[in-house]
């Protein structure tokens, strides 16, 4: 199963704010919705091509409260997440999968909260450690060229 998180912005209630509006909460009735980090959603679509169709569905939504829309496709790797744009490449075969993982952006996660983004490549098959403040775990997020550089 292909794994969504949405994580919301700083100023309001993501769960709340989906789920109070008509269409969203539509979209997302059919989905077992959990929140695995502070002010996210997240739940498994079939396929990355499902998880993709969803995130357009929602991208009224996604603008206005998501901070970042995330994939994990355990075909391309089990425990590093796609950004959106990334997985949308992959679906639209822009980007062969294999070569999705060089340019990463790693997040700390403190108190269950995703904190202070490291944008870093990956060197001889390794990834540089978190090095920004002390946290209790890391989520590593695979994105575009044009998110590494932007």
């Amino acid at each position: 199963m292909t794994r969504v998180c949405l994580i919301g912005t700083d100023e309001g209630d993501l769960r709340y704010e989906l789920l109070s509006r008509e269409t969203a909460r539509a979209a997302l009735a059919t989905y077992d919705l959990s929140q695995p980090y502070t002010n996210s959603v997240a739940l498994e679509t079939v396929s990355l091509g499902a998880a993709v169709a969803l995130l357009n569905d929602l991208n009224w939504y996604l603008v206005r409260f998501v901070d970042h829309a995330l994939i994990n496709e355990p075909s391309i790797s089990e425990t590093e997440w796609l950004s959106r744009d990334l997985a949308t490449e992959v679906r639209d075969r822009e980007r062969p999968p294999e070569e999705t993982d060089q340019r990463l952006c790693v997040f700390g996660v403190e108190d269950n909260t995703l904190v202070e983004p490291m944008y870093v490549t990956r060197s001889d098959g390794e990834i540089p450690d978190y090095d920004l403040r002390d946290v209790d775990d890391t989520l590593v997020v695979r994105v575009t060229d044009a998110e590494f550089s932007g």
